[in-house]
């Protein structure tokens, strides 16, 4: 029996709130994360499969224990082998997959979400959303349509109010690491070419203007103050490969 995407939101809601009961840290990310984020917008068309979520170090053995109870047995082997940064459960009657996050996320680049975790009450912080989404060297539509749905509906800001997309965290990466400038400034060129290219159905009813919201994160990319490592990375530009090639870890 699969587990259609409203129910999944549904259940991601009622392991987060146990979790919180427990005082286990549990929030969730990806797509689910971004259209619980955007109500207003369309809903995904696609069908989801899995819960994907993040939490900290510290709430690995409590998180265990509550999905557990759940009926969510673990992948003893993988999360013996990859539990410091990635726990995977699965539930044998429903076939729904849970993949955890612990602490960071690293694929083309790592993304230390871990100080905002716990901002917001069910997902993960808008800024590390988008930038989960904007580190993905090979981007494709679902990933841009998802950076698209927080652009129109959360505004770029140095805040971490609500309904804000946190320039201060997203300059400070930028202005740190040259890999991650280029593969974000890429993506944002991709994501204005899919604009130009005709409507997006996926943002209809969004607040916001996506084609100045591009802009303002293209703004925050370039003013950001560069680091001395920053700027010696520069010099090598793209001769170099700049970001990791993510390995697929068998569950």
């Amino acid at each position: 029996m699969r587990v259609e995407e409203q129910g999944l939101l549904t259940e991601a809601r009622a392991l987060i709130e146990a979790a919180s009961s427990r005082g286990v840290v549990l929030r969730l990310v990806g797509g689910l994360a971004v259209q619980l984020l955007c109500p207003e917008l369309p809903a995904r068309t696609h069908a989801a499969q899995d819960l994907d979520f993040c939490t900290l170090g510290s709430s690995r053995p409590g998180l265990t224990e509550l999905l557990g109870a759940h009926g969510y047995a673990p992948d003893k082997n993988f999360n013996a082998l990859y539990g410091n940064k990635h726990l995977y459960f699965a539930h044998p009657e429903t076939g729904l997959a849970i993949d955890v996050l612990v602490d960071r996320l690293e694929m083309c680049h790592r993304l230390e979400f871990a100080p905002r975790i716990e901002r917001l009450p069910y997902t993960l912080d808008p800024v590390d959303l988008l930038l989960s989404k904007l580190q993905i060297v090979e981007l494709n539509e679902k990933d841009a349509d998802d950076c698209l749905r927080l652009l129109v509906t959360h505004e770029p800001a140095d805040s971490d109010e609500p309904g804000t997309i946190d320039l201060r965290v997203y300059r400070e990466l930028l202005g740190d690491d040259w890999g991650w400038w280029r593969t974000v400034t890429l993506n944002l060129e991709r994501i204005r070419a899919l604009l130009n290219a005709g409507e997006r159905p996926a943002i209809a009813g969004g607040r916001l203007d996506p084609q100045a919201q591009l802009a303002a994160l293209e703004r925050a990319a370039e003013e950001a103050p560069k680091s001395r490592r920053w700027k010696l990375r520069a010099r090598l530009g793209e001769r170099v490969r700049w970001y990791e090639q993510p390995e697929e870890t068998p569950h």
